[in-house]
């Protein structure tokens, strides 16, 4: 993993209406070394503490739009539920993003988890474990299709393809890179180790120290290169001097089973010092990638801040970053 670059992306969810994020986004494409934005994919506000029946925009649909506003990020959803559309219908939106956007799609997928909003909208939520059947299919899937030059058939056990027609092909070759979402040792990995470009996932450094370890065991049973998967992370920053607020932030990881004097000192809220030293942990166990956590409203200044004193020290630009 030695040189790889550090970068940063920033997820916005949909929940504070249209134009603010519009106004983020434009922000990060035009005034930040952000490499990347991200919407999510959710109907309704999902975090403990927001509204469920508050507003929430649909994230493709967004992200559509996003593209065609932004000329630098790269972008995409973190991450589409696997339950939400047909890998083939998803597989022709993916496309089409990646066209508008001019080939700057990062294609998050993962196995979805949120119960309460499925039995919402009358979207059938299965085990566990099927749910992770359904995200290695749609993985394999999406892949012939992204790849195929002719049509494609294919027989899983829950997805079939009858010599399908894909035109055109995404802009990236030999496709967009696939980020799959979330941490499963025995399966979730194992999928990223088949299918994956990039790992996503969440916790302090060792937590993901062990899951980088179970990648590359599932990278070596298939005889992969683990090096070629990029590793990143889904994390708060929190520039911040409020103790409680610093505890706040700390208890989402001990209630996820982590030493509480652990994810004190281990936990991005602080100081910019702090929170670098921090990313500095991750860096050394091969993570290059730090895409933020975020809520709105947006206040620029304070993001111009994380840009200046955390994004830059470690990214080592203060303009706009090719890939």
């Amino acid at each position: 993993m030695a040189g790889r670059k550090v970068r940063f992306g920033i997820q916005t969810p949909l929940v504070i209406g249209w134009q603010p994020t519009l106004e983020f986004w434009r922000f990060l494409d035009r005034e930040t070394p952000i490499d990347s934005a991200w919407t999510f994919d959710h109907f309704v506000p999902p975090m403990p503490g927001q509204d469920p029946l508050g507003p929430c925009l649909e994230g493709w649909t967004a992200l559509a739009a996003l593209a065609q506003a932004t000329e630098r990020l790269r972008l995409g959803c973190l991450v589409t539920g696997v339950t939400y559309r047909h890998p083939s219908v998803l597989a022709k939106m993916a496309a089409t993003v990646d066209h508008i956007s001019g080939g700057r799609l990062e294609f998050g997928l993962g196995a979805a988890w949120h119960e309460d909003e499925h039995r919402s909208y009358g979207i059938p939520f299965p085990s566990v474990r099927e749910r992770q059947d359904r995200l290695e299919e749609a993985a394999e899937l999406i892949h012939l299709l992204f790849k195929a030059d002719g049509t494609v058939s294919y027989q899983g056990r829950y997805y079939q393809l009858d010599d399908a027609p894909f035109k055109p092909r995404p802009v990236q070759e030999p496709h967009p890179p696939f980020l799959i979402g979330g941490g499963g040792e025995k399966r979730t990995l194992r999928t990223l180790a088949r299918f994956g470009d990039i790992m996503n996932v969440s916790g302090p450094p060792s937590a993901v120290r062990q899951k980088i370890e179970v990648l590359e065991g599932h990278c070596k049973d298939i005889g992969r290169d683990p090096s070629e998967i990029e590793r990143s992370v889904f994390m708060p920053v929190v520039m911040t001097d409020r103790q409680d607020l610093i505890d706040r932030v700390a208890s989402f990881w001990v209630a996820q089973g982590v030493p509480a004097e652990e994810a004190k000192r281990l936990v991005p809220a602080g100081s910019p010092d702090h929170i670098r030293a921090v990313i500095r942990e991750y860096t050394d166990i091969g993570v290059s990638y730090f895409i933020i956590m975020s809520q709105g409203p947006y206040n620029l200044d304070l993001y111009r801040r994380i840009t200046e004193e955390i994004v830059i020290p470690l990214v080592g630009t203060s303009v706009p970053s090719d890939r």
